[in-house]
């Protein structure tokens, strides 16, 4: 097995991680390299194994990073590649994994390749990005589209350059021009970039929105969705077939895995939001992603049947050799706190770190954090600025606040002098790493120990997977098998009502006994198969053959 299937993966959000003071001894209110330095050894306590840095490289941050002017260097908001490579010695000698997020499908404005290809339509890096003349007819060439194309942040995928009198796409903000993979210099060069952060000794490479990398040669106009509400934005009236997941991606793909395949141990996930059959396609013939992100559990609803009928649907649907993957939550979703409520989260936490496959975990989730509501004079995401009448459903700011480390001002995120990037939640004084460091009931506790058990547990960070019926309502159950028939099953209450479980009808000749529950009780008698169970209750019973 590979470090990557059997080790969690946690997702920081640098910006919002830990400040720590520069080379004149101030804060900024920003995370940094050298906050992540700092707390790596909280990181090492709660036995992940890899940490996931979002965007780090030079940017005028439109887009917090996700708008990249140089693949190859650091911003200086966050350090120097000096301060990179220390992270990385000081990750490795912990036995972390360090994974970047790759922006490949589009750059900055200012990146050097955009600021040639702005310069003149005869310019050698023009056809880097996808340039278009104004489309046929009357009026001003700036309000004749080439195409019907929309943004995931809300308005037009084109923006209109005076100077050479062209379009040029983005299908985010205007300020993130999409690069042209059907130009044969580009995917090489990016290539490159890839091998640069390699070379330093980077385990892997998140990347992001990997399956919109290409888009329609004919910038023919997306048909319209006949599912869509009455009162949907114009990005959901259409259906996105000439812009994401477009025949050629495999093959982009295919050899940015050739290039991870050049050294030892490394790994690609790619950001995927597409339907189960098509999401499969992208682990190609075990030669493109290794793991495409499975989101579902942030999508479906809260309820135990539907997600058991989902966890049979993608373990089935898996190709030979695929291997699983899942996530409660990301830069770009409300906190799973939020989403189910505080009694809720812990039985997640027991879902996602338990179910086969690698647990992808963001930051602050092992604490409990929840969503931030951010004032509009506030916000700082531009998918949530550009849709200011909906800015509270598109904003993704309430998710990304600063991390909560202690009852101090700011948190212990930043001096108590600085002012945090983001608002913190009012909580924070009760609701903080230290508050629940010591205490044997907390969810920080919880999550340790079920991490510490995964990863203990052959069963459990690599066995197989069985749902199991057991005939309640709002009680999800499944076994994890190790070689050899011992194992483990997990019970899930969903709901508030209290269960009394018929393990030895439900399993057969299977001697029980519980291992771990939410409430973190230390013991409990399981009495000829029979256990009562709480509300909101998840456990973890280790399973033996008789005899």
């Amino acid at each position: 097995m590979h470090w990557w299937q059997t080790g969690i993966i946690y997702q920081i959000y640098p910006r919002s991680f830990q400040d720590s003071s520069n080379a004149n001894g101030i804060a900024d209110g920003v995370g940094d390299l050298n906050g992540i330095i700092r707390r790596l050894d909280y990181l090492q306590s709660l036995h992940i194994g890899a940490i996931w840095i979002s965007p780090i490289f030079p940017s005028p941050m439109h887009d917090f990073g996700y708008d990249v002017a140089d693949y190859c260097d650091i911003h200086p908001l966050f350090g120097t590649l000096t301060d990179f490579d220390r992270l990385l010695a000081e990750a490795h000698a912990r036995g972390l994994r360090v994974i970047l997020d790759l922006v490949p499908n589009h750059t900055s404005e200012e990146h050097a390749w955009f600021v040639e290809s702005r310069s003149s339509r005869d310019n050698p890096k023009r056809d880097y990005y996808i340039w278009r003349d104004p489309a046929p007819g009357d009026g001003p060439p700036e309000t004749r589209l080439p195409n019907n194309w929309q943004t995931h942040f809300g308005g037009v995928a084109w923006t209109y350059d005076a100077p050479t009198g062209q379009f040029y796409m983005h299908q985010f903000h205007r300020s993130q021009p999409e690069l042209n993979y059907r130009h044969p210099e580009v995917l090489p060069a990016m290539l490159d970039n890839m091998r640069f952060w390699l070379d330093r000794g980077v385990d892997g490479f998140r990347v992001d929105v990997i399956w919109l990398m290409l888009k329609d040669a004919e910038l023919r106009d997306e048909p319209p969705n006949p599912d869509a509400a009455p009162d949907a934005r114009p990005f959901d009236r259409i259906q996105h077939i000439y812009t994401g997941d477009v025949a050629g991606i495999h093959d982009i793909i295919r050899q940015m895995r050739a290039v991870l395949d050049e050294y030892d141990e490394r790994m690609m996930v790619g950001e995927i939001y597409l339907p189960l059959e098509r999401l499969m396609t992208y682990y190609g013939n075990g030669d493109e992603c290794h793991m495409p992100f499975n989101f579902q559990l942030i999508g479906l609803p809260w309820d135990a049947r539907v997600i058991g009928d989902y966890i049979r649907a993608y373990e089935g649907a898996l190709p030979p050799g695929g291997w699983p993957n899942w996530v409660l939550g990301n830069h770009d979703q409300h906190r799973i706190a939020t989403r189910v409520g505080p009694a809720q989260a812990r039985v997640a936490q027991m879902l996602l770190l338990t179910l086969r496959g690698t647990p992808t975990c963001y930051y602050g989730d092992e604490i409990g954090m929840e969503d931030v509501a951010i004032p509009f004079e506030q916000c700082m995401d531009p998918a949530a600025l550009q849709q200011p009448e909906t800015y509270e459903i598109w904003g993704r700011d309430p998710e990304r606040t600063p991390m909560q480390w202690d009852a101090s001002p700011n948190a212990g995120f930043t001096t108590p002098e600085a002012t945090p990037w983001l608002p913190l939640a009012a909580d924070y004084a009760t609701r903080n790493v230290a508050a629940q460091e010591n205490d044997p009931a907390s969810l920080l506790s919880l999550y340790r120990a079920l991490a510490a058990l995964r990863r203990a547990e052959p069963a459990l960070n690599r066995g197989a997977i069985e749902v199991i019926d057991l005939g309640i309502e709002g009680v999800l159950a499944y076994r994890r098998t190790a070689e050899g028939g011992d194992g483990f099953l997990v019970v899930l209450n969903f709901g508030e009502e209290m269960h009394e479980l018929n393990l030895h009808q439900a399993l057969g000749g299977q001697a029980t006994e519980l291992v771990l529950s939410t409430e973190l009780i230390p013991s409990r008698v399981v009495t000829e198969g029979i256990m009562a169970m709480n509300g909101n209750e998840g456990v973890i019973l280790r399973l033996r053959q008789w005899g």
